[in-house]
């Protein structure tokens, strides 16, 4: 009943059924939960951030929200005025937190993913850990576990996956993944006809990144087939590589938070 009816259903209704169904199976937000939405303006955070605010009226809790976007040394072709309004039409504070990255790199090395996500990741537990929010929301979506997935099985050797709720043991902290049963064409869909700005900017370091590399091959023997897709992630579930997780604390390129 239930998959026949997100057939039928418009794309902004399908993204909030999904996110509401991964809220209450996965046990992403509770009562009282204080989130920081970590938000690029592009249509994954955006659509995560008017997701999470209209399903306030219908969740049987209260939660609050606040967002935080990073910006970087390297790219200031963000619109964060465009991404300010959104988020005060969604009721949602707004900070705008700038973090050299490329300052931050010791002498010799070079600019990388890695570097960036963890000089990102480290921003976002500390500003969440001083505001006293108890989660942290990633728009991350169902093609970004899978490929996280097979990222590690191919390139590290390790059967691991991006989970819907990562707790930090040493820190009053989670991450939460509310998007996580949502393809990424669901979520374009609902950005295009919600008429979400796209303010996010293009990262010249991610042009030829391994992920992209990989999203090519789930594409080629999966058949870009949404149920193939949901059929891994029940996989990964069942195998508790997607459920509830704790992780002792984070790196920091030699530091640690």
């Amino acid at each position: 009943m239930a998959d026949r009816f997100l057939r039928r259903a418009g794309a902004a209704e399908i993204v909030r059924k999904l996110c509401a169904r991964a809220i209450l199976e996965f046990g992403l937000v509770e009562k009282g939960d204080r989130i920081l939405i970590a938000v690029s303006g592009g249509k994954d955070s955006s659509t995560l951030a008017w997701a999470l605010s209209t399903l306030k009226k219908s969740l049987q809790f209260a939660y609050t929200l606040e967002a935080l976007h990073i910006s970087s040394d390297f790219c200031a072709c963000c619109k964060k005025r465009e991404l300010k309004n959104r988020l005060d039409e969604w009721g949602i504070p707004f900070t705008d937190l700038p973090v050299p990255i490329i300052g931050r790199l010791k002498p010799g090395k070079k600019m990388n993913c890695y570097w960036c996500s963890t000089q990102r990741r480290t921003e976002l537990l500390r500003h969440a850990v001083e505001g006293n929010f108890n989660k942290i929301a990633l728009g991350h979506h169902l093609d970004d576990i899978i490929e996280t997935f097979f990222m590690n099985l191919c390139a590290k050797g390790t059967i691991s996956a991006m989970p819907m709720l990562l707790r930090y043991r040493k820190y009053p902290v989670s991450l939460i993944r509310p998007l996580g049963l949502l393809e990424e064409r669901q979520i374009i869909s609902c950005a295009d006809e919600l008429e979400i700005l796209k303010a996010a900017c293009t990262c010249p370091y991610g042009l030829n990144s391994k992920r992209r590399d990989i999203r090519g091959k789930i594409a080629a023997f999966t058949g870009n087939s949404g149920a193939v897709k949901r059929r891994i992630f029940r996989a990964l579930s069942e195998g508790g590589l997607v459920t509830d997780s704790i992780i002792e604390e984070v790196e920091d390129g030699g530091s640690r938070i």
